[in-house]
């Protein structure tokens, strides 16, 4: 399963989180694939898959005292398509 992770940080908050990433490289954990992420001023954006929502949980909380997380299960166009004949049938 794919899921769509958003993060934005506090200003006060700014320095520790970039000295974080730039000591650990904020890559995900075991079990969860990082299909692309992309930075923006004090927000950005992960694309991540994996079967373990668990270890989405695990990734998200190692920062949560420095950012705040929004995470969204997605399908791409294809997959809606098939729920969308299902709901419109």
């Amino acid at each position: 399963m794919k899921f769509m992770v958003t993060w934005s940080t506090n200003p006060a908050h700014q320095k520790e989180a970039t000295a974080q990433f730039l000591e650990t490289g904020g890559g995900p954990p075991e079990g969860v694939k990082m299909l692309g992420r992309w930075h923006g001023s004090g927000m950005g954006y992960v694309l991540a898959e994996t079967s373990d929502v668990k270890a989405i949980y695990e990734w998200t909380g190692r920062w949560q005292n420095l950012l705040q997380f929004v995470v969204t299960p997605v399908m791409e166009d294809a997959e809606a398509a098939e729920v969308m004949k299902k709901i419109t049938a």
